[in-house]
This record gives structure tokens, C-alpha cells and sequence, in this order.
């Protein structure tokens, strides 16, 4: 039933509907926090939650690169102009969720970890 409701949904409205749950869950697990604010463990979980996510960024992230490569490179080999375009933005979209992963988790750590 569900998938039949969400089969007449575009593309673009299925990624929101993605989105918007992954940032629900996202705000409800950091808002749990106030549960056990006086305790030690809610630095200790916060700080295992954005570890968590800092792996899992620079592996999307990854992973976004080298599906950029291959397109690259396919493009290259066929002389396909648009598989070269699109291997490149795929590339460089990898490399900066990579990048927000390295260099922008850490300094979210000393942000949030600095309100305990």
C-alpha cells in the first residue's frame, strides 16, 4: 500500500520525503539528549553520534567519488561528453561530502561537545 502511494511521487518528492525523514531522526536523537542531560553519557553519546556520522559521510562521500570516476573514465572511453560532465560532478560532490566528513565533523564535535 505504501509503495503504491509513494509510486505516483516524483523523484524530487521522494527525496524530500527522504531528507525530511533523515533530519527527523536526526533532530529527534540530538532533542533525546535532554533526557539525560545531567549525566556524563550524554556527552559520550553525542560525541558516538557524530562519529557515526562522520563515517558515514566520507563513505557516501567516497563512494560518490569513485562512481565519478568510472563515469569519467567511461566517458573518456566512449567519447561521451555528457558521461564525462556528469563524471565530474559526481566526483566533485564526493569530494566535498568527503571533506564536510573530515574537516567539518570535527569542528561540530568541539561545538556540541562544548555545550556539556
Amino acid at each position: 500500500m505504501l509503495k503504491k502511494k509513494l509510486g505516483n511521487l516524483s523523484k524530487v518528492n521522494k527525496r524530500k520525503m527522504f531528507s525530511g525523514f533523515v533530519t527527523a531522526v536526526v533532530a529527534s536523537s540530538m532533542l533525546s539528549i535532554v533526557a539525560f542531560a545531567d549525566d556524563a553519557g550524554a556527552q559520550a553519546f553525542m560525541t558516538g553520534l557524530l562519529d557515526i556520522l562522520q563515517i558515514v559521510l566520507v563513505a557516501i562521500g567516497g563512494g560518490l567519488g569513485v562512481w565519478g570516476i568510472v563515469n569519467l573514465l567511461e566517458g573518456y572511453g566512449n567519447d561521451n561528453a555528457g558521461a564525462k560532465s556528469q563524471g565530474m560532478k559526481q566526483l566533485m560532490a564526493g569530494i566535498g561530502v568527503a571533506l564536510v566528513g573530515v574537516l567539518g565533523m570535527p569542528l561540530l564535535d568541539t561545538f556540541v561537545t562544548g555545550w556539556f
